[in-house]
């Protein structure tokens, strides 16, 4: 369990990305990527994530987890999806936030980070206003599947198949998560 984990290897601090984490999250995203492809999760490429992350930085919508200086964790926090009209939501008018471009450094996966960064991003998300966490998963991508629904959301129907050239169709099930009830702290410095 992370909360054992981050006890002993302290501190572990959650705090919005900034343009200086940059290199780092870029190196951390490559070492996922060739992670996934040893594993035959092919669904992330020299573009895909790479391309979002300067501007998820420059709006303030990439959360990042570290142990002292090293990036152990992050995801993007969006107001929309390209494929959200393709689910059939609870409330589909409710207000959401749309997890993306989540990722556990390949050097702490199965440590507990990936839950504890889930919970993390349904706090965010309801400090940010909103009721819903939403978020799209490959339907190849088992470890996520897994992941996702051991924290609580729930599959709902519809499939998002999202083109990505003539010869790559991503078939993808939307998950949520109604927001948290608990009283919650704004997350820009936490520290664990």
């Amino acid at each position: 369990m992370l909360s054992e984990w981050a006890a002993a290897k302290a501190p572990i601090t959650f705090r919005t990305a900034a343009l200086q984490d940059l290199p780092q999250i870029k190196t951390v995203y490559q070492k996922i990527v060739r992670h996934m492809n040893a594993h035959h999760i092919g669904i992330w490429d020299e573009h895909y994530p790479f391309d979002f992350l300067e501007e998820d930085i420059q709006t303030g919508r990439l959360y990042l987890l570290l142990h002292r200086s090293e990036i152990i964790s992050a995801f993007a926090l969006c107001g929309e999806n390209a494929g959200e009209t393709s689910i059939d939501w609870e409330h589909p008018g409710a207000k959401a936030l749309y997890l993306d471009r989540f990722a556990v450094n390949a050097r702490y996966m199965g440590k507990g980070v990936g839950g504890y960064m889930l919970a993390q991003a349904r706090r965010t998300a309801r400090c940010r206003g909103a009721e819903y966490l939403r978020l799209f998963v490959v339907d190849s991508n088992t470890p996520a599947l897994r992941l996702y629904e051991k924290s609580g959301f729930l599959r709902r129907p519809g499939v998002y198949d999202e083109i990505i050239d003539d010869t790559l169709m991503l078939h993808e099930y939307g998950y949520e998560v109604n927001g948290c009830t608990e009283r919650l702290l704004r997350p820009a410095q936490q520290k664990i």
